[in-house]
């Protein structure tokens, strides 16, 4: 080990609990919830054996008052919920590591839509998410019950095996819900001054160090800006007043920023690493209780510096112990240079959103360490040394090369381009992506340790070439080209667009010639950088969609409302609703979603993000040829960076198999019931 990270290692006392060390996995969501015990046991343990000191689960409802179905959450509802929790418990504890939990109750952001009990909240308020419904507003009786479910929860969960149970008063949850005045208008003691709206979390932070303070270490999540201005709570007022009034009270802080438009998960295109500091690094210096907050750390570096300044005791993280649940274990090893670095794309978030099992484009192992038993760092060798040649080295044929490569084949690797990284070479180039490299970087960097992985860039393989090379198998992972016709999610007729350009040849230099009409009909990224990216080189951009907002599916990686606001700002046009219909000289046909109506925009320059295809053109000339071929990422499935690195994964871990491998499931018991 470096003996600067040596700090890193050392151990810290959280009330009646310590630590291993300074590595604090924060509570994040898996998708997986009570739903999946199991699963949710298995990955959580994968975090405790990669050095982890402390590892937390998910938010955990304390009542069906507060139920965010479809989405993955845990339940301490009864005593029937302890068992399925202790398996977590029991996998954090196999590796020495202390297990937290986060008690949860959502007020008005909980939907309640399995239970179908009313919402609560401190006054009548309209719940959130756009549903139809209203929380009723909680009287003394409710306020009283409130805290006994937190009381009766935390008593569960020492009874489960927790060693860090948590006081929940973040993200616009219900104890934050009475803490701001935005949503706090009580009349009585529960209202009114800031004495007042804090007395709730007060109380239960007392509540829970009374029931379960000695054995279990009681944390406060709290958020200390809502980033609303002086109308809510703020780090320079009232959310520094808060610290000062309860510093001492629970015996551990956990940090961070709430308010809408995934403040505390802002990706990588919209922050940078410690980028919470400005609002949560006053925090230490008003209490001797440990202190910990996020910023995806990555860097050691950054790291040890947080320690040494002050700004906080552990190094929180949720998305970095995604990307490499190893990372402590790597930095304790020497190996730092091993680290599969977050790149803050938010896919992890988007499939929160999705209401499905985590997924990382780092990690395509994450969340499959039950259901398919994988795990990070190890992957079996096959008995027989094959010789594979996989073409192409975007991130499928990296990924399937390393992969490949661990399991002991012969492994060549040939890129028709002169540097390996395929699509990530242009993507990373655009505004804010530049940490998405990292998925070049280090699959190329641990492929250059095997010495049975030969690369060749530069080299285009034709059908006679690949067939000459005699491998035993050929892996195409020859990537995707975008689609120049218009057909994308609403437009699905292919359209004459003769001088339309793509996402491809802007990134060839094709010449563009204002004004420039970006139409978007695939909402993820790609169509917003590039307006963003035209606009700064001085274009004048509009920008179409046939959806109501601009790249609407980064609503999901929480991304939505700041790539609009940098748009808007930017000064790019935004002409929603409405799809394109045809090219005229000097201009765009542009019909209304809802109408039909047709308007023509002036432009110079149409480029057309819409669908992809892949470009598999050898896979049925070798097939023909009777060359044993596979496809992976891309060139198979157009979609995601993530999607095809875990493409490429799973074909890697499946090689040599006789029969498809089995995706386990948890079921329910059917005994008594059939």
């Amino acid at each position: 080990m470096d003996p600067t990270h040596a700090i890193l290692f050392e151990p810290v006392k959280i009330g009646p609990v310590t630590a291993p060390n300074r590595f604090y996995q924060t509570p994040h969501a898996t998708g997986l919830g009570w739903q999946r015990p199991q699963a949710g046991a298995a990955l959580r343990g994968m975090k405790a054996e990669g050095g982890w000191g402390v590892v937390c689960t998910e938010y955990c409802s304390i009542h069906p008052t507060s139920d965010d179905s479809p989405h993955g959450f845990l339940t301490l509802w009864d005593d029937d919920d302890i068992a399925a929790l202790a398996l977590t418990a029991e996998a954090i504890h196999a590796h020495g590591s202390l297990a937290g939990i986060e008690l949860w109750h959502g007020g008005a952001h909980a939907s309640n839509r399995m239970t179908r009990v009313p919402g609560i909240a401190p006054d009548v308020q309209p719940a959130m998410f756009h549903l139809p419904t209203t929380a009723r507003a909680m009287d003394a009786s409710d306020i009283k019950a409130f805290r006994g479910w937190q009381r009766d929860a935390a008593l569960r969960a020492k009874r489960a095996g927790f060693d860090i149970v948590y006081v929940y008063a973040g993200h616009d949850y219900l104890p934050f819900q009475f803490l701001s005045a935005r949503s706090n208008t009580r009349g009585d003691a529960y209202g009114g001054s800031l004495e007042n709206r804090a007395r709730l979390l007060r109380e239960m932070i007392e509540d829970t160090k009374e029931a379960v303070g000695d054995t279990c270490a009681v944390a406060l999540r709290l958020a200390v800006d809502e980033l609303h201005g002086p109308r809510g709570i703020t780090s320079e007022g009232e959310g520094r007043e808060v610290v000062e009034m309860l510093a001492e009270l629970p015996d551990l802080w956990d940090v961070n920023i709430a308010g809408a438009l995934g403040n505390d998960s802002k990706s990588a295109r919209f922050s940078a690493e410690g980028f919470q500091e400005p609002y949560v690094g006053f925090v230490k210096s008003l209490t001797t209780k440990p202190v910990v907050s996020v910023g995806r750390f990555t860097s050691p570096e950054t790291m040890v510096a947080q320690i040494k300044r002050g700004v906080q005791d552990f190094i929180g993280a949720a998305r970095p112990s995604i990307a490499d649940p190893f990372l402590p274990l790597k930095i304790r090893e020497g190996r730092a240079d091993e680290i599969r670095e977050c790149i803050g794309c938010n896919i992890c978030r988007a499939a929160n959103n999705e209401a499905v099992a985590l997924r990382c484009s780092q990690n395509p192992t994450m969340a499959e360490e039950w259901r398919q038993g994988w795990h990070p760092e190890r992957i079996a060798v096959l008995p027989k040394r094959e010789k594979v040649l996989v073409v192409g080295a975007g991130p499928a044929g990296l990924e399937a090369a390393l992969s490949l490569g661990r399991r002991g084949t012969e492994v060549a690797l040939a890129e028709a381009g002169g540097a390996l990284g395929g699509r990530i070479l242009r993507e990373s180039t655009l505004p804010g992506l530049g940490t998405w490299i990292r998925v070049r970087d280090w699959r190329a960097h641990m492929i250059g340790k095997l010495d049975n992985v030969q690369v060749y860039p530069g080299s285009t393989m034709t059908a006679g070439d690949i067939a000459d090379f005699g491998a035993d198998h050929v892996v195409l992972a020859t990537g995707s080209r975008w689609r120049r016709d218009g057909v994308g999610v609403a437009g699905m007729e292919p359209l004459d667009l003769p001088k339309a350009l793509t996402p491809d040849d802007i990134f060839a230099g094709a010449a563009v010639a204002g004004p420039v009409v970006i139409y978007d009909d695939e909402h993820y990224f790609m169509g917003g950088a590039l307006a963003e990216r035209l606009r700064a080189l001085g274009h004048d951009v509009t920008y179409v969609t046939p959806h109501a907002v601009a790249s609407s599916w980064t609503v999901l990686t929480d991304e939505q409302g700041f790539v609009q606001g940098r748009l808007l700002e930017a000064g790019v046009k935004i002409v929603p609703l409405h799809l394109l219909e045809g090219q005229v000289p000097g201009a765009v046909r542009l019909a209304c979603a809802y109408t039909g109506r047709v308007v023509e925009q002036t432009c110079g320059t149409l480029i057309v993000v819409t669908g992809r295809v892949p470009v598999d053109d050898l896979y049925a000339r070798l097939v023909a040829a009777g060359v044993a071929v596979s496809r992976v990422g891309d060139c198979f499935q157009p979609s995601s960076i993530a999607d095809a690195v875990y493409s490429a994964h799973r074909f890697a871990r499946g090689f040599g198999a006789a029969v498809e491998p089995v995706l386990r499931r948890e079921k329910p018991p059917l005994r008594g019931l059939l």
